[in-house]
């Protein structure tokens, strides 16, 4: 029996299965069914809808992007913690010293109205947690009382940081008017507010960091070399 060849399809209608140019089976013509904004089927050739409802889609993305499932909720970054210094315990919420205890740490005090810069320096890179430079920050000090004379508005936003570690009462205005004519009383206060918490504020951040996690180590007994004797 000879076989027909398959026939054309009019103008205007969709080809069906034994016509000329018919989509493969299990699959629909673009156009045949209502488009999916922003999904596509993996493994449907271009153009065609897989047949029946879709398993698992992915959004449509951004190139140099990762697809995401959709309804899957984004994973959260875990918040990095830190060793904390071994200090005298100290309360949250308040000052340890008062601010015109200067000559309870005075060598600092001494530095302090010599060299500001190198008290700010220092302790703002324990409040940056090492994100910042002991040298940097001073050397920025330095530019900015030279060039503006403007150094305590700088100052003054690394205390209103600290209190905020330490859960203090947050006042902006207070903390200006006490750098702004206390300044190196100012300075002094958080540097023994550090030392008192267990930092080492000459060490830096990092050194800080180095002596703690030496101190959490754990040492391992030496070994005995022993056995039976006769």
């Amino acid at each position: 029996m000879k076989q027909q060849p398959p026939t054309e399809a009019p103008a205007g209608t969709p080809p069906g299965p034994n016509q000329a140019g018919a989509p493969p089976p299990g699959y629909y013509q673009a156009g045949a069914l209502p488009p999916l904004p922003g999904y596509y089927q993996a493994g449907a050739p271009q153009g065609y809808y897989v047949a029946g409802t879709p398993p698992v889609y992915y959004q449509a993305v951004a190139p140099q992007q990762h697809p995401h499932p959709v309804g899957v909720p984004p994973l959260q970054p875990l918040p990095q913690v830190y060793p904390q210094p071994v200090g005298y315990n100290l309360p949250q919420g308040h000052w340890s010293t008062g601010l015109c205890d200067c000559f309870e740490d005075a060598p600092t005090c001494c530095i302090t109205l010599w060299c500001p810069c190198i008290t700010f320096g220092q302790t703002s890179e324990i409040i940056d947690r090492g994100t910042s430079s002991c040298g940097t920050n001073g050397v920025l000090y330095t530019v900015i009382a030279l060039l503006t004379g403007l150094h305590c508005i700088y100052t003054c936003m690394y205390r209103s940081k600290m209190k905020l570690q330490y859960g203090m009462p947050q006042n902006n205005l207070d903390d200006f008017c006490i750098h702004c004519w206390c300044h190196y009383c100012a300075l002094c206060q958080e540097h023994r507010e550090l030392e008192r918490r267990g930092y080492q504020v000459a060490l830096g951040w990092h050194g800080n960091m180095e002596k703690m996690n030496r101190g959490m180590g754990v040492t391992t007994p030496p070994i005995v070399q022993g056995g039976m004797t006769r």
